[in-house]
């Protein structure tokens, strides 16, 4: 089981995340590519950190909302989406070539990510934009979701992930943010859940319902309070539970 977290979120003098923490625990790093955070310089130096600890680097694009953190959808023309999204992958493919890495997978970011479990036109705007820009490059999103449709229609390799610290809907889609509950903070259900996850492919949903998943990725929010501590006692819990972690996309 892949473990992944969403770093170089941070923009100039503005900190976000523990990035340096989570990069001794993840085994893939959804790097943020300047539209929703990040900057050339943050990029840079999460692609090299992450290089340094052979962690594995995908790219995190976004809307064009860096004032929303890009978690606000945004009605975006697809051939303006999908330029955006080739524009966000080489911008960071730069960086890791710098260090001596490569993106090797994509997992949109936030509002887009939501949009595009329904959205078909923006869902085939982004597949559109990864298969121009490497057609060899795994997309990740939640089961059933458009963009995967999308992806393997095209001929890209759709992943399943899964977020051991956000709730989800009987229809396996995530509780809205603007929600109470939306994020789980309980060490001790991220940990659980994780595991199921890992050894059931399941979820329980917040009516109670047990919700079917399988993914390949878990994901434990970077910004998240405590990310660090909370993504290596996940990590522990696997491996005590005979779940080997290691990156889907190598």
């Amino acid at each position: 089981m892949d473990l992944h977290a969403d770093l170089g979120e941070s923009f100039g003098a503005w900190t976000m995340g523990a990035d340096a923490d989570l990069l001794d625990v993840v085994t893939s790093a959804n790097v943020a590519c300047g539209f929703h955070a990040g900057d050339p310089l943050t990029m840079r130096r999460t692609a090299a950190a992450a290089a340094a600890r052979g962690v594995t680097v995908g790219a995190h694009p976004a809307y064009r909302d860096l004032a929303g953190f890009g978690r606000r959808f945004l009605d975006v023309a697809p051939d303006e989406l999908a330029a955006d999204v080739l524009y966000q992958l080489g911008a960071l493919e730069a960086a890791c070539r710098a260090a001596g890495t490569r993106v090797a997978y994509v997992k949109p970011h936030g509002a887009l990510y939501n949009a595009i479990v329904h959205h078909e036109a923006q869902a085939r705007a982004v597949v559109e934009a990864v298969a121009a820009f490497d057609p060899t490059l795994p997309v990740l999103g939640l089961p059933g979701s458009a963009v995967l449709r999308e992806a393997e229609r095209a001929g890209l390799r759709p992943v399943i992930e899964a977020f051991a610290d956000r709730a989800y809907t009987p229809a396996g889609t995530l509780v809205s943010r603007r929600e109470p509950g939306a994020v789980v903070h309980d060490e001790a259900e991220v940990v659980a859940r994780a595991v199921r996850f890992a050894t059931e492919g399941t979820v329980v949903a917040q009516d109670g319902s047990v919700v079917r998943v399988d993914p390949a990725s878990l994901c434990v929010h970077g910004d998240t309070p405590g990310a660090a501590r909370l993504a290596a006692a996940v990590r522990d819990a696997l491996a005590a539970a005979g779940v080997t972690v290691a990156p889907f996309a190598p």
